[in-house]
């Protein structure tokens, strides 16, 4: 893609780098990737929930400063970009322990001084040297993303009731997606994407935290944290009175009681037993198999070829296209809100990368044909729109709470980091790698996608399990159970009937 197809903000800021370097960035190609795995096409550091974009910046023909390499832009450029992931990556591996040791809620409400110290370097960045506050302001804003994307899944999966844990999962992503459809409508250049006004683009995720820091305020602790960690069993009802109404909590006490007697059965789980003990392996490998087909799913490669697939279609504006895929993001995850409880996590996890596999075949035959056929591009387009369906169906969505449902509450913190760990991880190699791929497999890139789609769906089908409607005790006792001596079968077979729930 050329530097048409960038919008107006990142621009700004690139040329703002540019001349605070001496060099002027002439030509880009970015790939957009995100957190929730939908791409952002205004990638500006802090202003979308979970995102980062990389690319290779290069020099226009001459610069203010001769003795200033461009390969110091494409440096500094890529440094802004990486250390979101950097800081994920860091903090992920604190989850168990800064949520065990506050309390979710208190948890919650620290980490947000991270986001508003990093948004507030840079929205300041035009008041000193840019790049390094933009840098710095970038990775204190990974490291509460990588808190936050822990903390919160392991909150709302402890404060939902059994027959709504997925729908209330589900809205995590829900978030995430608006916040990347906002930040795409605010990034034109009428808006907020231009040179006067980018800092403050920059800062407006500092307000949302302050926000979030107020409304934490008036909501409840986990009554699961309370009574099973903490052993406040009045605590424990008072708050499950708050989030349930007037009715009897007693049923819910007993859940945690059996879950609690298991947990003290047992020391508490480091990140090392996690790995180390059989009786968790098969939860670990499903957690950590989940988080590495969301990321190598392919969402970003459909994000990257989007606006230039748009522009070969004769679509005038293609980035106001572009926005439309993200209100096609936004709408379906809003729909999986309420398909998660009906069909189950299985079975539209299984159906989204079904979905996504033919739409990523659908992509490689139209964009392989294009050259010959100009009606391809409409190919290509309805693939993107299916791609993006399919993803926010099942593998976007998904992955972010059913690891809090695998496991218990005394491996649950240690399972929560680890997955993070390795989906900001999978986020990092996908934004460093996925530019060199692009240009070795140009059009066949999404064969390589649909092949590791179909890995993905083999794994899903043989070994992810339904946890619809059911209790984290009886999610946690299958997998201790020996498994069945059919190959067919796996420990968790006796949890698909749960489908019918």
């Amino acid at each position: 893609m050329d530097g048409k197809s960038k919008m107006q903000a990142e621009k700004v800021i690139e040329a703002h780098y540019g001349r605070m370097l001496g060099a002027i960035p002439m030509v880009r190609h970015a790939t957009n990737t995100s957190r929730d795995n939908a791409t952002i096409t205004v990638t500006i550091p802090g202003t979308e929930a979970w995102g980062s974009s990389e690319g290779t910046l290069a020099p226009s023909a001459g610069f203010e400063d001769p003795t200033v390499s461009p390969h110091i832009l494409t440096m500094y450029w890529s440094l802004s970009v990486s250390m979101f992931a950097v800081g994920g990556m860091v903090s992920s591996f604190t989850v168990g322990w800064i949520g065990d040791r506050l309390g979710r809620v208190k948890a919650m409400l620290v980490v947000n001084v991270l986001s508003i110290a990093g948004n507030l370097l840079m929205g300041l960045a035009k008041m000193g040297p840019s790049h390094i506050l933009i840098i710095a302001g970038r990775a204190i804003t990974g490291l509460y993303c990588g808190l936050s994307s822990g903390l919160v899944p392991m909150y709302v999966s402890e404060v939902s009731p059994t027959a709504l844990r997925g729908a209330l999962g589900t809205l995590h992503q829900l978030a995430i997606v608006t916040g990347i459809l906002i930040s795409q409508v605010l990034g034109l250049d009428f808006l907020l994407g231009n040179d006067e006004l980018w800092p403050l683009l920059l800062g407006l995720s500092g307000v949302a935290a302050l926000l979030q820091f107020f409304l934490l305020l008036l909501c409840p602790e986990s009554p699961r944290y309370l009574y099973i960690k903490l052993g406040k069993v009045e605590e424990a009802k008072k708050s499950l009175k708050r989030l349930r109404g007037n009715c009897d909590p007693m049923k819910e006490i007993a859940e945690m009681e059996k879950e609690k007697q298991e947990a003290a059965s047992e020391k508490r789980v480091s990140i090392g037993q996690l790995f180390s003990s059989s009786k968790y392996r098969q939860a670990v490998i499903v957690a950590l198999m989940v988080q590495i087909s969301q990321q190598f799913s392919g969402i970003n490669a459909i994000f990257y070829y989007s606006t230039n697939i748009f522009e070969r279609a004769g679509v005038g504006q293609p980035v106001y296209a572009t926005i439309g895929v993200g209100v096609v993001n936004t709408v379906f995850t809003v729909i999986s809100v309420f398909l998660v409880e009906k069909a189950g996590r299985r079975s539209l996890f299984l159906a989204g990368l079904m979905g996504m596999l033919i739409s990523a075949v659908a992509m490689t035959v139209g964009l392989v044909l294009l050259s010959q056929f100009a009606w391809m591009s409409y190919v290509s387009m309805v693939a993107i729109f299916l791609f993006v369906i399919f993803f926010e169906v099942g593998p976007g969505p998904i992955p972010w709470f059913i690891v809090a449902e695998l496991f218990s509450q005394g491996p649950r913190p240690a399972a929560i980091a680890v997955a993070g760990f390795c989906n900001w991880a999978c986020n990092f190699i996908v934004g460093m790698c996925f530019q060199y791929i692009a240009d070795l497999c140009g059009p066949y890139v999404f064969v390589v996608f649909a092949v590791l789609l179909l890995v993905f769906f083999l794994f899903a089908y043989l070994k992810v399990p339904e946890t619809k409607g059911k209790s984290f005790e009886e999610i946690a006792a299958a997998f201790r159970r020996k498994k069945l001596p059919a190959k067919s079968m796996t420990e968790l077979e006796d949890l698909r009937g749960g489908e019918e729930a």
